[in-house]
């Protein structure tokens, strides 16, 4: 549900379990694989997903996560332990902007989530909570744009930085979803979408908006 998924995706479990994630998204159409360490519940998912008829969407293997190539899944779901998600973060983060990450009851540290669930204590009474993230495109450095010289520092998704034109220079806040940016300086707000080393997209000041661009 967080992660919208659609038949369209490549849906990636990491460390599948018994195949239930797998299986749900192998039934919304999605093409979906597990990868499972224990050779046991890699067997048993197998069964599972023949039982629920996804066996042509579902699939499963045994292999270590960390000499695993998840990079071509538009979706990465997990249920794994803090100290393995923080190995797994620096993966995730080399993933292509806008890749969706959802994981069960444990977080990525201090890489904040974009969105939190939880189910009703009543319908769930352990790992109740869900966090979502969309991977940033990679925007530090400096950029030319119409308004000036715009240096950027990120940290995750959050941006921070100046505006420079002449001897005036603003501060910048803001944040990166995916390829979409979305900063302020000054008192305008810029929005747009990241393609490598241009940034399209619109400014808006008091209600007045116009095209904006900028260039690495």
């Amino acid at each position: 549900e967080m992660a919208k998924v659609t038949p369209s995706d490549l849906v990636m479990d990491l460390g599948s379990g018994d195949g239930r994630t797998v299986i749900t998204a192998a039934k919304r159409g999605a093409t979906a694989k597990g990868i499972e360490y224990n050779p046991a519940m890699v067997g048993l998912s197998k069964r599972n997903a023949e039982k629920e008829g996804v066996t042509a969407k579902a699939s499963f293997e045994k292999a270590d996560l960390f000499e695993t190539d998840f990079s071509k899944a538009s979706v990465i779901t997990m249920f794994l332990l803090p100290s393995i998600n923080l190995k797994l973060r620096p993966t995730l983060l080399a993933m292509k902007p806008g890749t969706r990450i959802v994981s069960n009851s444990f977080d990525l540290g201090d890489w904040t989530a974009d969105e939190t669930a939880s189910i009703d204590g009543e319908v769930c009474t352990s790992h109740c909570i869900a966090y979502f993230w969309l991977v940033p495109a990679k925007v530090e450095g400096t950029w030319q744009t119409p308004q000036g010289e715009l240096t950027l520092e990120q940290k995750y998704q959050a941006l921070t930085g100046i505006l420079k034109k002449g001897n005036v220079i603003a501060p910048v806040s803001g944040k990166m979803a995916g390829n979409d940016i979305d900063i302020t300086a000054a008192g305008t707000r810029y929005t747009g979408t990241v393609d490598g080393g241009t940034i399209t997209g619109k400014a808006n000041s008091g209600g007045k908006e116009e095209a904006w661009t900028a260039k690495k």
